[in-house]
């Protein structure tokens, strides 16, 4: 997993209460149990006028053009700006994978559904909190401004803007380690790798049987 530090990258405002996961990536992409690929198909049912499948070609799929994702001033997006209850509905890692599939590494958001929160920190995307009224300055500066870029310092845990306003989230200790350095649940595994197989190599010699 790719670690998370600093951020400064440009928004997309997804100006939505209550995104569901199914909205994210709609269920019949869940056939496929790959962790990438799933970008192009991210807010499928928003982002397009005929019906997704997965490993289709979306280069020439009809676009609705109003739709954030397919505005030319938000595209290459790393950061988005969400309403409450962001990730709601079933749970379901591909709403992650999508997400990060498709270049954003940061979703903020006055609430999240809970899986969905915890799923974005095991798969390297930072969910962060703000409140209501931070999250409505967010949003008008990010539509007033093409090219909004914001800085999201995980260390500091704090988000900037332009202009130098700074607004403090919190994060719970082990999550924010795991972030930093880039460690999901195999990677903290492997960090006793030696432990592992030194009791590996034990059973071997204890219970030759099972081998």
């Amino acid at each position: 997993m790719q670690a998370f530090t600093t951020l400064n990258g440009l928004v997309v405002p997804m100006d939505r209460a209550n995104v569901d996961t199914d909205a994210i990536i709609p269920k019949q992409f869940l056939k496929s149990i790959k962790r990438t690929g799933y970008g192009p198909f991210l807010f499928d049912e928003w982002r397009y006028e005929d019906v997704g499948e997965p490993e289709m070609d979306c280069t020439n799929r009809p676009i609705r053009k109003d739709f954030v994702l397919n505005q030319t001033r938000y595209q290459g997006a790393e950061i988005m700006l969400a309403r409450e209850n962001f990730g709601c509905g079933s749970s379901r890692e591909h709403a992650p994978w999508a997400i990060l599939d498709y270049g954003v590494s940061c979703v903020i958001a006055p609430s999240f559904a809970d899986i969905f929160y915890n799923n974005c920190f095991k798969n390297g995307i930072l969910p962060v909190v703000l409140t209501d009224a931070e999250i409505d300055i967010l949003f008008a500066e990010t539509v007033a401004h093409e090219g909004y870029k914001i800085t999201v310092d995980l260390k500091a845990q704090t988000v900037t803007t332009p202009s130098g306003q700074s607004f403090s989230f919190e994060v719970e200790d082990f999550r924010k380690h795991c972030l930093l350095n880039g460690l999901d649940d195999i990677g903290l595994t492997l960090q006793n790798g030696d432990v592992i197989h030194s009791y590996e190599a034990g059973r071997k010699t204890s219970a030759p049987w099972l081998f």
